[in-house]
């Protein structure tokens, strides 16, 4: 294996970009791609228990989505970000203590979501506008995955390390084999297939953590007992200040960008609950689509924060900044035909969850309007991981809070002091995103990746 990293490197600093890109993206992306079959799934099994529960899940699952994109985007990308630069300088010995310290800040992580949550957990969801039936329905979902939540962190920051060291194919497999876990489980659980009791909305929390601590196991035997480039190994384990600010510096950073994009959906979420609960389960159904483009630019992220990484590690700026633009503009030209397609025809996928005329008329409002703008997610998105592997997330984080005023402010405007209906709402969503798109493009394009090399 360890000769087959070596060769990888040599590819990542030398050979022809794109083609090594599609071939790095591929697993990931079609790992991803399958990935969202569970949360297709999953929100047809709660469709079938009515609206209720659907807006109770709804309500929650921007904290999930909140939790997945800082273990795995942005803490996660940049773990993945010091190993490679390691890999790049040579550096096995560090790349192998970062293992240990990305170990911990996981930990640290996902005890800081649980603390929240079973303080503050009430409160956020009855601002989001969670009240009688949907609010017990989103708490019993809430209450399993936010105890359990540690088995989600750690499998996505080792994750990370793999891909950190360009191993993305290895990942990716155990991705499908929670697919393959989690489907049917979650059936069983939600709606009490043969012998398995119905626990409602609380069994699709139940399926991903029990595949997460078996995604876990399989992730950690290579690493121990393997040969990869870099290995997990008790004589590493020192802890150096050094090492955790070299994550933190990108991560920390980072973490404002899924905050700020959660947030928006939080107060989106807010906003349209003042439509009734068929407008709330109707805009759940359409930002779900969202959510998983997320997973989906991610797959061609992660292949970028590995190859940029390695590249600004070994101090080839330029060929890093040519990786940045090949990706934005694959990742451009993915979101943005999902996007047209969901714009033009809302029923393909708003039609696979309900029936209900209020709820089908909500959905596909959002979806006509913010689809067309997915383009500019999946540029933003993948020149956002891109910016992790070359150290320096600034700009991304400018545009997710110009994104946050555009949408949540001139939306709040719109619908509490100008009176305006929900498709206001959409508008200056789709607004916020185009500027997202925009203004990471322009970061690159005027040399922010050169800072960091003086």
């Amino acid at each position: 294996m360890t000769t087959r990293s070596n060769k990888l490197t040599g590819e990542i600093l030398n050979g022809p970009i794109l083609p090594l890109l599609l071939r790095l993206a591929s697993p990931n992306v079609i790992a991803f791609l399958l990935q969202s079959s569970v949360s297709i799934a999953e929100v047809w099994y709660v469709s079938q228990l009515g609206t209720l529960s659907l807006a109770g899940l709804a309500l929650v699952f921007p904290m999930y989505m909140l939790m997945q994109m800082m273990s795995g985007g942005a803490l996660g990308g940049a773990v993945a970000s010091s190993v490679a630069r390691s890999i790049g300088q040579g550096a096995i010995d560090r790349g192998q203590a970062l293992i240990w310290h990305a170990l911990i800040l996981a930990l640290t992580g996902a005890s800081i979501f649980s603390a929240v949550y079973f303080s503050l957990g009430d409160v956020i969801l009855i601002a989001l506008g969670g009240q009688g039936d949907v609010l017990l329905q989103a708490k019993s979902y809430a209450l399993v995955l936010f105890t359990g939540c540690a088995l989600i962190w750690i499998t996505n920051i080792l994750s990370s390390v793999y891909r950190g060291m360009g191993n993305m194919k290895y990942p990716a497999v155990l991705m499908v084999l929670a697919v393959i876990i989690q489907i049917p489980l979650s059936g069983s659980l939600i709606l009490g297939w043969g012998p398995f009791p119905s626990i409602g909305i609380a069994g699709a929390a139940v399926s991903s953590i029990l595949s997460a601590l078996i995604v876990t196991t399989l992730l950690l035997l290579p690493l121990i007992f393997g040969n990869p480039l870099v290995k997990l190994r008790i004589h590493s384990l020192r802890l150096e200040v050094a090492l955790f600010r070299d994550i933190l510096k990108v991560g920390l950073l980072a973490s404002l960008s899924p905050i700020l994009n959660v947030f928006t959906i939080l107060c989106i979420t807010s906003l349209v609950s003042r439509f009734g609960p068929a407008a709330l389960a109707g805009y759940g159904i359409g930002a779900r689509l969202e959510f998983l483009l997320i997973p989906l630019i991610f797959g061609i992220g992660a292949a970028l924060t590995s190859m940029v990484g390695v590249n600004m590690g070994a101090g080839k700026l330029m060929r890093a900044i040519r990786i940045g633009w090949t990706g934005a503009a694959t990742a451009g030209l993915l979101a943005g035909f999902i996007g047209m397609v969901v714009a033009v025809s809302p029923s393909l996928w708003v039609g696979l969850y309900t029936e209900d005329p209020a709820v089908f008329s909500a959905g596909s409002a959002y979806l006509r309007f913010v689809g067309s703008a997915y383009a500019f997610q999946g540029i933003g998105l993948s020149i956002y991981f891109a910016s992790q592997g070359a150290g320096t997330v600034i700009w991304p984080v400018a545009g997710a809070i110009v994104r946050v005023f555009v949408a949540v402010g001139g939306a709040a405007l719109a619908v509490v002091t100008l009176g305006y209906g929900i498709t206001s709402i959409f508008i200056l969503v789709a607004a916020g995103m185009l500027l997202f798109g925009c203004i990471n493009a322009s970061s690159l394009w005027l040399g922010a990746w050169g800072q960091v090399r003086k």
